[in-house]
């Protein structure tokens, strides 16, 4: 029995709409959602806790000169190994140029030109320039101080920050609410929130694993919350490593963005060879898993890998990537005038809460967007710069679907009430978070295998056992589908590998779906084997 799952403290009244999670979705879904009350429940500070922040590239458009729908269409489903739901691919392509202007609206300082105009850069398996960025690694925090700002000029927008959910309040077919902790998720209490409508925009899962460029918070709670109320979770096997994270021994690791690749850097090993040209064609600019995997294999073989920018941005590095500067800097590496030491780390799952068009789950009166969710868009393999652009764009489809499903409230308004707490919430890693993503990264890392996965089943099983807190249930939940789902697909596609099945088969040449119940009669049958 969960130990602390007893009767939660009520929150006063009713809450309209709940939104779950401070990053990219969860704000623009609220300033769409304006002047209907809000309440988003944020487990760090905003700005502090989500992956949004951290985002360098920027946001693919179909912008520019020559550019087309059809032409993002296109490389999103090259990109993605033959599973993109193509159908919600062109519905969000077609809208991301809109809300690029919604941006510039709440006052996202996107590069621009002399003449004022978009600039416009390129990024892996782009086939033309249509990344829309600030001060070239930038965007996410940029964009992420536009939108908090906005947010706190919002009445209608309250935000409580350092609450986190543990569970989503199922009352038959209907979600009614959230239970959340308070302090940081440290508070002994916990406070009901009821709600006609909730919006789970939680994040990513990325610290599932040891060696990530994740926040601490995108620890995958939401995917196995909505697991555990009843949600159907699509693709979760397919994880997406960068390839170039800075390999420093930094938890998160800090990113070496694409952009840097994609203005002219290379790829070497510790002998100056450019290996990735050995592998793919577009060499550098090769899908992300192929870069991944790329280099994974030189580090596996001692060799080393590392990002030469000292010809493509040399000394320009400081003012045309700060971040990645900075970065390099405090660890004693000058990326002007030395190789950058990489590996790769996971940075964003294609998986997680199966939605609709609308944003909706399979579960009335719960929708989702960002990263938590599945919208078919990204298949096997996200195309660079395409994960922003999903999450303002479901985002605001959620908004305008909830503000014509729900009869308008009678409360007008919370006042001006964001939060003022700016210091950055950390949560330690406890023995077991730490023991899981080690299992994680082990056995369902870049190169997979049935042994590995059936191993990785087992230890998540064993620490399930072990668990009595329903706030690392969730994270076993998410961790449990992940590596089910990977068991379960045997062959390679995408950000999914598996060393003994490395070929794509036609009869995987589909997106799966699976529920808890599912997957723990697939643990019950794994447990019963033998592990060679």
């Amino acid at each position: 029995m969960l130990t602390d799952h007893f009767r939660p403290q009520s929150f006063n009244g009713i809450d309209d709409i709940v939104i779950v999670g401070g990053g990219l979705a969860g704000l623009f879904c609220a300033l769409k959602l304006s002047p209907r009350p809000v309440t988003v429940l944020a487990a760090a500070p905003i700005g502090h806790g989500a992956s949004s922040t951290w985002a360098q590239g920027g946001i693919a458009a179909a912008m520019g000169l020559g550019d087309t729908i059809d032409k993002h269409v296109a490389d999103t489903l090259n990109a993605g190994a033959g599973i993109v739901d193509e159908k919600m691919t062109r519905l969000m392509v077609a809208e991301g140029p809109a809300r690029i202007h919604d941006l510039l609206g709440y006052g996202v300082p996107f590069d621009r030109d002399l003449e004022g105009k978009l600039v416009l850069s390129r990024e892996a398996a782009h086939s033309e320039r249509r990344i829309v960025r600030v001060k070239g690694d930038m965007a996410g925090k940029a964009i992420m101080e536009a939108l908090i700002a906005a947010v706190r000029n919002t009445p209608s927008i309250r935000v409580l920050e350092g609450y986190v959910v543990e569970e989503l309040v199922r009352q038959g077919r209907f979600i009614s609410g959230v239970i959340a902790r308070p302090d940081a998720g440290q508070s002994k209490k916990r406070v009901s929130f009821p709600a006609r409508a909730v919006v789970l925009c939680s994040g990513g899962v990325g610290h599932l694993f040891s060696v990530t460029t994740n926040p601490t918070e995108a620890c995958g709670q939401g995917v196995g919350m909505a697991a555990r109320a009843g949600a159907i979770i699509a693709d979760p096997e397919f994880v997406q490593f960068h390839p170039t994270a800075i390999n420093i021994g930094r938890d998160p690791a800090p990113l070496a963005t694409e952009a840097l690749r994609g203005d002219g850097a290379h790829l070497i090993n510790s002998a100056g060879h450019r290996f990735m040209l050995d592998i793919h064609p577009d060499g550098e600019l090769a899908p992300r898993d192929i870069v991944s995997r790329g280099v994974f294999a030189e580090v596996l073989a001692k060799r080393g890998a590392f990002l030469d920018c000292t010809k493509a941005v040399g000394a320009h590095f400081p003012e045309a990537f700060p971040t990645v500067y900075a970065s390099c800097m405090s660890a004693g590496i000058d990326p002007a005038t030395q190789p950058i030491p990489v590996v790769p780390a996971v940075h964003y799952h294609m998986g997680g809460v199966l939605t609709d068009a609308e944003g909706r789950t399979a579960i009335d009166g719960l929708w989702a967007a960002g990263e938590v969710t599945s919208t078919g868009v990204h298949g096997a393999n996200r195309l660079a710069s395409n994960s922003l652009l999903e999450a303002v764009v479901f985002a605001a489809r959620i908004a305008e679907n909830i503000k014509g499903m729900l009869p308008e409230p009678k409360i007008t308004g919370w006042g001006n009430n964001a939060g003022e707490n700016d210091d950055p919430v950390t949560l330690e890693d406890s023995p077991p978070l730490t023991a899981l993503r080690h299992v994680m990264s082990d056995h369902v890392g870049v190169i997979r295998n049935k042994d590995s996965l059936t191993r990785a089943i087992r230890a998540i099983a064993n620490l399930e056992h072990q668990n009595t807190r329903l706030r690392f249930s969730n994270i076993l939940t998410t961790a449990k589908l992940m590596a089910v789902a990977a068991l379960q697909r045997t062959e390679s596609r995408g950000g999914h590998f598996r060393s003994d099945c490395p070929e794509r088969r036609a009869e995987w040449k589909r997106r799966t779906y699976l529920t808890l119940a599912e997957a723990d009669r697939i643990v019950a049958d794994v447990a019963e084997t033998e592990v060679v």
